[in-house]
């Protein structure tokens, strides 16, 4: 099913995905732009860059679906790197023609006519969405404000917040010798000396012999011998475990408020939530 023929309505572009010549995912569809003159859908912009928070535009010319998907005739870089346009605001002849020139399709003609469809000099596009209950060229973003052709548009800045993933530090194990002194105690022993005397019995035959004469014996002592040996008595490793923790992000957005004079000199706004006096 084309995409540029009119079957598909803008409600059914904004719920698809972008895919590129490849089969790539680009994003998904964030606004549609219709042309002015004929109301048909030409342009829409696709959510790219980190969290979505960039749009690039990709025309509808050479476009498919197939219900849940819009397959466009270009690659992602290409996409990625299509000329800079505000997408809340009105795309006019000189952006459009910058645009196709990107994308190598028929430049317009300086009259507001791009690949030879009329739009009318100056007009350009628009979004707009086929819903019930929205008339035929109102105004719509992706955040649902609305206009009528001759009303003004009220933006604000969001904050959007992610995270990112970086790495912060490293973690080594790394085995040393180191030598300490060890003390224990060991029992030992050792052989001494003492004299022993025992008077001969009466009766007992014994030799007498007065002269010189020497005997002796073999002392023993124990001493503490040492031995070392390697065993093994652990095993260590690195383990990361993930901590969440809570954060405050705060950012300066912006927000336009409208004013308006009722002729009596009284001055009256207009906030996101209703009228001041």
């Amino acid at each position: 099913m084309s995409a540029g023929n009119g079957f598909l309505s803008t409600e059914q572009l904004v719920r698809l995905t972008a895919y590129d010549a490849d089969g790539e995912k680009i994003g998904s569809i964030g606004q549609v732009y219709r042309d002015d003159a004929t109301g048909r859908p030409e342009w829409v912009t696709v959510k790219t860059g980190w969290f979505g928070m960039k749009e690039s535009f990709v025309p509808l010319a050479g476009a498919r679906s197939d219900g849940e998907a819009l397959h466009v005739p270009h690659v992602r870089d290409v996409v990625k790197e299509a000329p800079r346009v505000d997408a809340d605001q009105h795309l006019d002849a000189d952006e459009e023609r910058r645009l196709y020139q990107h994308y190598g399709l028929a430049g317009s003609d300086g009259n507001g006519k791009g690949n030879g469809k009329g739009k009318g000099k100056g007009k350009g596009h628009r979004t707009a969405v086929d819903a019930p209950g929205i008339a035929t060229g109102t105004y719509v973003d992706d955040r649902g404000e609305g206009r009528g052709r001759d009303g003004m548009i009220r933006s604000e800045e969001r904050l959007r917040v992610g995270t990112a993933n970086e790495e912060v530090g490293r973690a080594r194990l790394k085995k040393v010798v180191v030598t300490e002194n060890v003390t224990t105690t060991v029992p030992v022993s050792h052989e001494e000396v003492r004299v022993v005397r025992e008077p001969v019995r009466e009766g007992e035959r014994v030799r007498g012999d007065i002269g010189e004469a020497e005997t002796e014996v073999t002392l023993h002592a124990e001493r503490p011998v040492t031995r070392k040996e390697t065993v093994p008595v652990e095993r260590v490793r690195l383990e990361t475990e993930r901590v969440t923790e809570q954060k405050e992000v705060s950012d300066s957005v912006r927000k336009e408020q409208i004013r308006y004079e009722d002729g009596k000199d009284t001055r009256r706004g207009e906030g996101r939530n209703g009228p001041r006096r």
